[in-house]
């Protein structure tokens, strides 16, 4: 993705299944659970950068010891920084108390970060907050053991407003306005509940205050204070969270739209929001690595008996496209599969943009993201070159020579390295004041392997503003001097705003909602978008099930290559000499490929819950009033 935009967020669970000295024996270290941590945040650090933050806890702990341990940091490799931290306050302890190095027992009650449940999270900052105070994992402290809850999540409420009112009408009196603080505070309140009942049964039956707390974490069941709390969530969300007494969860939204994946065997039990990283890390099979139902959560208590809990009832399917698209690392074999599906599929339309004159087009792509895609789109454009070749040779029949033939043969797609990204000058250029001036020296190019009279072709994964395509990438790409200039977006035209966790809030910042705009302008109808905006306004005080999405109305009355023609207009500025074409996916190629991910609400409009509808109508009033604050 050429513009920059704000990644999801991504959450590492490990619950150690086995006393520490376990893997002490097994594995050479007490620190097992802590390294294995490391890996897995370090391996989902393309989720979030912003900030990162780890809490563990020791089981069975003493009173009045600390076996609840967390650090957080927003530091420019904040991964990095919270593991020294961790690493140095581990060796302090162990120069201290030597006596600590050869007995477990004394390592887990004295040295903090040493636990059996591990929680990491990193963070895109997607709120434009940035303190440590917002990073996850939050906690909610308490002097009783099982109310002590520790949450992280990947995911966006778009109801808060009325999650946080209902947290009010309850009593209660939430410190931010914020979803992470009231869906913490919202389990929360379940919890407290379901402890004081326990509690409250537990000593009709006879037992004493002190007999009460084991018996509270067997009987305390995680499901049903998940079932209470999630009743009236909507969003999209993978909400993880750990029980001071030892039971932990990772709950999935009922339409699948944030991803999950689990591992469990003997010793441990892991989730995380990628596939690869847990195989990766835990050196274990494609197939032996599960995706977490929607609507599902697994939970593990205390005990170690794990359970998958249907916890929502699930909707229609709906897992976020764009996490095959863009977000989620390649190496996933899925992911991989369907990203070169995806530069396939768009051939036809490539080779219409340049008249099937291959010999005379140089192929190439940009960010390094859309590697994969590119791979798809040459290995399908050299089949259509190596069909040609057949052809040709078979009508030649005789009359060809050797060197004909030798000629013939000798045709190659020609692939080559055009723009490559200054990593060091991407990371200074961070105000909008000084971008324009900067951007345009974001990539270097590579001259004297274009001619006069080639096409340049250049696959992007995605197109969402538009801003480095026009500023900075169509530029530089002109001083080649190329004939044509032809810009691949592997995935279709991004319409709508997103609401589930990818910082897109806004419409006005989409090119694709530009153009329809400038269309509308063009063709005398630009009265359509009052009328749009006044039935926008209509609903404001409907229930979210009865709302309906008219910002569709924008886009209606044309197609999508006339939206794709003005984007190529509008991005191409009078000083490009090279023509300029700009060429998207279509839904159904986005939904061959990726068939499994169906979620394409940012590019069809159909969210995928009852929230996303009041979001974008929201966002569309923000346009037409000028109103700069988010939708959600």
């Amino acid at each position: 993705m050429s513009d920059a935009l704000k990644h999801e967020c991504g959450i590492a669970l490990i619950r150690l299944l086995k006393p520490l000295d376990f893997y002490k024996k097994k594995y050479g270290t007490a620190f097992y659970g802590v390294n294995k941590m490391y890996l897995m945040m370090e391996k989902q650090h393309n989720r979030g950068q912003d900030g990162a933050g780890f809490a563990s806890i020791k089981l069975d702990a003493v009173p009045g010891e600390r076996y609840i341990s967390r650090v957080r940091s927003v530091k420019a490799q904040p991964i990095q920084d919270i593991f020294a931290q961790i690493n140095e306050r581990i060796n302090n302890e162990l120069l201290a108390h030597p006596e600590y190095i050869n007995d477990i027992g004394l390592q887990k009650r004295h040295i903090p970060y040493i636990g059996e449940l591990l929680l990491g999270h990193v963070r895109y900052g997607t709120f434009g907050k940035n303190s440590e105070e917002s990073v996850h994992p939050f906690l909610r402290q308490n002097n009783w053991m099982h109310r002590n809850l520790i949450v992280a999540g990947n995911f966006n409420m778009t109801n808060v407003k009325e999650l946080f009112k209902n947290l009010v009408d309850l009593g209660q009196h939430p410190k931010e306005y914020t979803d992470t603080i009231t869906i913490m505070e919202k389990i929360g309140h379940f919890l407290d509940d379901a402890v004081g009942k326990i509690y409250k049964s537990l000593k009709n039956e006879g037992y004493s205050k002190s007999d009460c707390s084991p018996l509270i974490a067997e009987r305390l069941r995680v499901d049903k204070i998940l079932k209470k709390a999630a009743k009236n969530w909507d969003g999209g969300y993978v909400m993880a969270g750990l029980l001071g007494h030892g039971d932990s969860f990772v709950l999935r939204d009922p339409a699948g739209i944030r991803p999950a994946y689990y591992y469990k065997d003997d010793e441990v039990v892991v989730v995380a929001s990628e596939r690869p990283v847990i195989q990766t890390v835990f050196d274990v099979a494609f197939e032996d690595v599960r995706e977490l139902d929607p609507g599902h959560a697994i939970i593990t208590k205390k005990s170690g008996e794990i359970n998958i809990t249907k916890i929502l009832e699930p909707l229609e399917r709906k897992a976020c496209s764009f996490e095959r698209i863009y977000f989620s690392r390649g190496s996933d074999s899925e992911i991989y599969r369907e990203r070169k599906m995806l530069g396939k599929l768009i051939v036809p339309k490539v080779l219409e943009a340049i008249d099937n004159d291959i010999a005379n087009s140089v192929f190439s792509y940009i960010p390094n993201t859309a590697e994969t895609s590119f791979y798809g789109l040459v290995e399908t454009v050299d089949d259509f070159l190596n069909k040609q070749k057949t052809e040709f040779i078979l009508n030649g029949q005789r009359s060809l020579s050797a060197k004909n033939v030798t000629e013939i043969l000798s045709q190659r797609t020609r692939v080559e390295k055009i723009a490559i990204k200054d990593v060091k000058l991407r990371t200074f250029i961070t105000e909008d004041s000084s971008r324009d001036d900067l951007v345009a020296h974001v990539y270097d190019v590579t001259y004297g392997v274009i001619k006069p009279n080639d096409n340049l072709v250049i696959i992007d994964d995605s197109i969402v503003r538009g801003t480095t395509l026009k500023k900075s990438i169509l530029k530089i790409l002109d001083r080649l001097n190329p004939k044509k200039i032809v810009v691949v977006s592997s995935a279709p035209q991004i319409r709508y705003p997103d609401c589930y966790g990818i910082d897109m809030a806004n419409l006005e910042s989409l090119i694709a909602f530009k153009a329809a705009l400038s269309l509308l302008k063009d063709s005398g109808q630009y009265d359509l978008v009052e009328t749009v905006y006044n039935k926008c306004k209509t609903q404001i005080s409907f229930k979210d099930k009865d709302v309906k999405n008219y910002v569709k109305e924008i886009y209606d009355p044309f197609t999508a290559d006339e939206i794709s023609d003005k984007i190529s207009e509008l991005l191409s500025s009078s000083s490009i000499k090279a023509e300029v074409k700009i060429i998207f996916q279509s839904i159904d190629n986005l939904h061959q490929a990726c068939p499994k991910n169906l979620g394409d609400w940012y590019f069809t409009g159909n969210y995928p819950t009852n929230g996303g509808n009041r979001v974008v109508n929201k966002a569309f009033i923000n346009f037409y009033e000028g109103n700069k604050e988010r939708a959600y």
